[in-house]
């Protein structure tokens, strides 16, 4: 199982152990015949550990193996690899998400989990390449978290988004404050995915180049400490650069109330979880993509309390950016989300590694314009495929096929 960040990775081990029992007991002296071991491997992990954890997984004595992109090196080797999940996909590349499958014997059956499908993913549920579970409920007790689009220039709207946040702290509540960067030494943000970052290229392309700097935690934390709105509120900040030590320090400070605002990059974008946090206010939003800001949001409306996500942007009307945001700012479905990311950027190459963009093997359709036509060409292959499986009598077909797909690029096709 596959997930990209160490708090993610920990989180989903603990939830299988306590999923599993003493079904997770394997190796231990009363443990059942049938049970096994969930091993945990990521790159923060002591050499002694480390080891262990890869001895485990090669032998089989794990029959679960959790990790961050540690599981994606060449040393990491696995008994007989079955199953391969990957959660929060979006923020894996094609073939990073593809590399396990490639570590066993067999093809193993593969599970992607996200909130917000990628385009190229939209696009291979569309062509009928993979198939979809969709789970649409909100979990028990959770209410709708509205979201704002506030001008970056517009003073009095932003002087109102801290004592907004003060209102939601007062009311037993925590805010996040997210940038993209750490400080004001930093030229570019402290993590981007691949998606991500070629957005902002697209954006950046075709958008004016007088903007100020990104905002960076160490500058917004020490100004919001200073801000009249905030005074005597806590305020922590959460980055990369810190240790585990201080992260889980930090995130401590945060759930208790005792700094119950916290200024962080987007490393709490997955796997972080406190029921009390109401207020996400995402500052220059329009350097992230859809897949991001959506899951950034996700961090707040997790409790019984209705909460608010205020983008702040510099993106002007009529742009690509802005489009983005007001997508965003229309919808918390996620899956409408996927699809209109997949409208503003295209689906990439269904053949190739390309994610999204204008690296593209369709020539004529578009996937969203042209679904109906998409599903009605699949539903004639099957058939065709059915009665036919070799192609025998459909020999111009066969000789298309073969020129389209060389071995290069008939991998693609179940790369989700």
């Amino acid at each position: 199982m596959l997930a990209p960040t160490e708090v993610l990775a920990a989180q989903h081990a603990r939830s299988l152990r306590a999923l599993m029992g003493p079904l997770a007991d394997g190796g231990m002296l009363t443990a059942a015949d049938d049970a096994t071991r969930i091993v945990l491997l990521t790159g923060s992990q002591g050499s002694r550990e480390r080891r262990a954890a890869l001895a485990e997984a090669a032998s089989g004595a794990a029959g679960i193996v959790v990790g961050t992109h540690a599981l994606l090196s060449e040393t990491v080797q696995f008994a007989d690899l079955g199953l391969v999940v990957v959660d929060e996909q979006h923020r894996f590349g094609v073939e990073q998400r593809d590399a396990l499958r490639e570590r066993g014997t067999r093809v193993p059956h593969t599970l992607v989990m996200t909130a917000t499908p990628i385009p190229r993913t939209v696009a291979m549920t569309v062509f009928g390449d993979l198939e979809t579970s969709v789970l649409s409920d909100r979990p028990a007790g959770r209410q709708d978290t509205v979201t704002h689009l506030v001008p970056a220039g517009n003073a009095a709207w932003i002087e109102r988004i801290w004592t907004r946040v003060r209102e939601e702290v007062e009311r037993g509540g925590r805010a996040y404050v997210v940038c993209p960067r750490i400080d004001g030494d930093d030229a570019e943000p402290e993590e981007e995915t691949p998606l991500d970052a070629e957005v902002a290229a697209d954006d950046a392309a075709g958008e004016q180049p007088s903007r100020p700097p990104l905002a960076a935690v160490v500058e917004v934390a020490a100004a919001l400490r200073e801000t009249p709105a905030l005074a005597g509120i806590g305020i922590g900040v959460m980055h990369g650069r810190l240790s585990s030590d201080e992260k889980d320090a930090a995130m401590a400070r945060f759930a208790s109330g005792e700094a119950p605002v916290l200024v962080s990059t987007t490393v709490i974008e997955v796997g972080v979880d406190v029921p009390e946090a109401t207020a996400m206010v995402i500052l220059d939003a329009q350097h992230f993509g859809i897949s991001q800001l959506h899951q950034l949001r996700g961090r707040v409306g997790r409790g019984s309390e209705p909460s608010i996500c205020l983008l702040v942007s510099h993106a002007e009307e009529g742009t690509l950016a802005h489009e983005r945001l007001s997508a965003l700012a229309a919808t918390t479905d996620g899956f409408v989300l996927a699809e209109r990311d997949l409208e503003l950027r295209r689906e990439g190459d269904v053949l190739g590694a390309a994610q999204s963009g204008g690296r593209n093997s369709l020539r004529l359709l578009r996937v969203v314009k042209d679904a109906a036509v998409i599903e009605q060409a699949r539903e004639e292959a099957v058939a065709l495929v059915a009665a036919d499986p070799t192609l025998a009598t459909h020999p111009e077909l066969a000789a298309a096929i073969a020129d389209m797909l060389d071995p290069e690029r008939e991998k693609y096709l179940e790369r989700g």
